[in-house]
């Protein structure tokens, strides 16, 4: 008799890991349920919300045992502060706007959960992701690819993976539309098939960033000037953490028109703001690119850059830049609110070629 191939599932108590973990049992596979605990308590004692907190940890386990599947909760929650909740802070701090979810991705999920279950002898992670991993003979290299439901793609906050870790991941639902998949919940008898999808950063739940930042960094309220292109100072702000490129509401100056963040200068802690006409750009640099369907960049590349989870990709080109390969990237048209900190990932067809960190 044949042994069965054993997987990990990131199981978050929602339904996307669940329904991954019951279509990887019933394909066959010998299914471990892992949830990863992020968050423990705050200062005053309280415990701390994320997506993997005490509600989300019990019904993960209550999926578990209707689907007869072994379940485990393992700490990660000092990898969590350091890793990510850190990296977002530092970075707001910079008067950068960051992506926590990627490096979540990449050093949690498919980096401390891959390396558990190896030491355990298993080599499969799975997880509830819309996204589609392949091999390529001819290149011979792993391929990262977008999910069939491009209203759920999630294939942009994944494309800092390593040939490494593609190698060993599983994403089920990358063939599925998200309607299926709560269907096949349904059919399961699971009760978070009509949970809604969560809509903000899983550790700040109130989508209210600043208060959050001011508990975990009281040193970041700073104030400033809002100036204009000029110079000339419009109002006073009480933290660059408070803006982001592109942002039009809450900016706390009067005009004669409608006026939108165009820049922030950490070192003068200033914001500029401009028109509309201010906010769009024909070209970045990226920066700690990783290059998924090819090694490197060798001559100008062609593609579709997505600057944003949501944003349409936009027709570039991509050229190398002699300082410690960094690229950059020129679009057809010029996008708005190139944002420093966020992710621009490249594609061709359905094919994540690679993807960088937006340096400006």
């Amino acid at each position: 008799m044949l042994k069965k191939k054993r997987v990990v599932v990131a199981m978050s108590g929602g339904v996307d890991s669940s329904v991954t973990a019951a279509l990887l049992l019933e394909e066959g596979y010998e299914v471990i349920g892992i949830t990863m605990r992020l968050m423990g308590f705050d200062e005053q004692g309280n415990r701390e919300r994320s997506c993997c907190g005490l509600q989300e940890v019990e019904e993960a386990r209550r999926v578990a045992g209707r689907l007869k599947i072994p379940h485990y909760v393992l700490d990660f929650e000092e990898e969590f502060r350091e890793g990510v909740v850190e990296y977002f802070c530092q970075e707001y701090a910079r008067g950068r706007t960051p992506n926590p979810c990627i490096p979540c991705n990449q050093k949690l999920k498919f980096g401390k959960l891959l390396e558990k279950a190896k030491g355990l002898g298993i080599q499969w992670v799975a997880s509830g992701h819309y996204a589609r991993v392949s091999y390529d003979d001819e290149r011979g290299r792993y391929l990262l690819k977008r999910g069939i439901d491009r209203t759920k793609d999630q294939s942009y906050v994944l494309f800092n993976l390593t040939q490494e870790q593609l190698k060993h991941l599983l994403f089920p639902l990358g063939r599925l539309e998200k309607k299926k998949v709560r269907e096949i919940a349904k059919g399961l008898g699971l009760r978070v098939h009509n949970l809604p999808d969560s809509q903000e950063i899983c550790f700040v739940p109130d989508g209210d960033y600043g208060n959050f930042l001011r508990k975990k960094m009281p040193e970041i309220m700073k104030p400033g000037p809002i100036v204009d292109k000029g110079g000339k100072v419009l109002g006073q702000h009480k933290g660059i953490h408070l803006f982001t490129i592109g942002q039009r509401r809450g900016l706390g100056v009067a005009a004669s028109r409608p006026l939108y963040v165009i820049s922030i200068d950490r070192e003068k802690r200033t914001v500029v703001v401009g028109g509309d006409e201010d906010v769009y750009r024909s070209e970045l640099v990226a920066t700690d690119v990783n290059w998924i369907a090819v090694d490197r960049l060798t001559e100008p590349m062609p593609v579709k850059a997505q600057i944003r989870y949501r944003h349409l990709p936009a027709e570039a080109l991509l050229m190398s830049l002699p300082e410690g390969g960094d690229i950059k990237v020129e679009f057809k048209k010029p996008q708005k609110a190139i944002t420093p900190g966020q992710a621009v990932v490249f594609y061709r067809g359905e094919e994540v070629v690679g993807g960088g960190w937006i340096r400006d």
